[in-house]
């Protein structure tokens, strides 16, 4: 199956999809420091970004109509910036606004399905018009604007379109879902909520649903609290564990009722990504890409860190440098240090062999705007199997034409 990335940064997104078995045609970004990251892991021979066909430029300048194959998915992560709780929420008003573009190339090159992924302000009440906006506009991708329009002028005609039914079973329309998810409901040991929004096209009749959460808090508790597993795998004695969480006393009291055992996995923690890697500080850490030690981390109201024995807060790439407290953990003595580029790479699920180019500001800015890449290939292996099912229905159905032909 073939893919298209746009908006690729330092490429978590595009490696999950590569795992879950794309092929990609193109790789877009037009940030050179995440391009150069790309480049210089392919220099390296790493494998799953080795033969990525790189495009450094803005998506609006490429001629996406020159890509001669059909197109299985598009995937892509516009820039969070005019939504982001800690940006300047202009929305349509921001040049960095990229949602129009995206619904642009979706129309040219009509892939089977798109994978698209924001920040959870997206979804917030601020943005409410303008969300249901983007959602129409992806799903009636030929309902384009028109010169000197507004965009709420566009909107009141989308969702016309929407209540007529006219364009259903005509013309080019997706099927499209929208969901609010936490990255560590699915093994990722951060709790980073975003926007994913994902359409299969109309006319291949696919129905599709977000993959069901395969860790939760609840089971993180009862390992920690209940059955005490979580201690004993990370061989720490009963007088080196934190104490049991006053907020949590009640939660983990009902836990202990339960009759049967949780069917999630717990949530995973800053210590369990970790686990194998050493202090930046200590002198075996040389032999890891990118895991140096940061100096001058601190702690203030709002920024205070990430405990060891939960997932780590969101990740952030900060608009002058990386936030003070927020890619910060709390250490065993009670001490806040920063996270090194390698430690955060493991908390955003990258493999160890990858390295990420430029400063550690630079690095731990790509790292901030990154899609975990084990979140990533969920989500992507779920498109993948609906697509290739319905490609075997399609065969089955032509080969019992020949049958009954014959």
């Amino acid at each position: 199956m073939k893919s298209i990335e746009l908006f690729a940064g330092a490429g978590g997104l595009a490696m999950g999809i590569s795992l879950a078995g794309f092929e990609s045609l193109a790789i877009t970004e037009w940030d050179r420091w995440a391009c150069d990251t790309i480049r210089e892991n392919q220099k390296r021979g790493y494998p799953l970004v080795k033969d990525w066909p790189l495009r450094e430029g803005d998506v609006r300048e490429f001629d996406w109509l020159s890509i001669p194959e059909e197109i299985d998915l598009l995937a892509g992560g516009p820039p969070c910036q005019p939504f982001s709780m800690g940006g300047k929420h202009k929305a349509y008003g921001d040049e960095r606004d990229m949602f129009p573009p995206t619904t642009e190339i979706v129309r040219e090159l009509k892939p089977k399905s798109f994978i698209l992924e924001n920040v959870k302000g997206l979804a917030r009440s601020r943005f409410a018009n303008y969300y249901q906006y983007i959602l129409l506009r992806l799903e009636f991708p030929e309902v384009t604007i028109r010169h000197g329009e507004t965009w709420t002028n566009h909107l009141s005609r989308l969702q016309k379109e929407k209540t007529s039914g006219a364009l259903h079973g005509s013309g080019l329309t997706y099927n499209v879902v929208s969901t609010l998810v936490n990255a560590a409901d699915y093994g990722i040991p951060q709790k980073r909520e975003r926007v994913f929004i994902v359409g299969f096209r109309s006319d291949l009749g696919i129905d599709w649903s977000f993959p069901r959460p395969t860790h939760s808090f609840d089971a993180l508790l009862y390992s920690q609290w209940i059955s005490r597993e979580y201690w004993n795998r990370h061989g720490i004695s009963k007088s080196k564990q934190s104490d049991m969480p006053e907020r949590f006393k009640n939660r983990i009291m009902n836990l202990s009722d339960m009759l049967f055992p949780l069917e999630e996995k717990p949530w995973r923690t800053v210590r369990d990504a970790l686990l194998d890697l050493p202090d930046p500080r200590d002198g075996s850490a040389r032999g890891f890409y990118n895991h140096n030690f940061q100096n001058g981390a601190r702690t203030y109201k709002g920024h205070t860190g990430s405990p060891l024995d939960l997932p780590a807060k969101t990740l952030k790439a900060g608009d002058h440098g990386v936030p003070g407290g927020e890619n910060t953990m709390i250490s065993e003595n009670g001490s806040v240090r920063y996270f090194s580029v390698r430690e955060s790479a493991r908390i955003q699920t990258f493999p160890d062999g990858y390295v990420f180019h430029g400063s550690w500001t630079e690095a731990m800015r790509q790292l901030g705007n990154a899609v975990p890449v084990a979140l990533a290939r969920r989500v992507a292996a779920s498109v993948a199997e609906c697509l290739a099912e319905t490609g075997i229905r399609k065969i089955k159905a032509g080969n019992a034409k020949l049958r009954n032909a014959a």
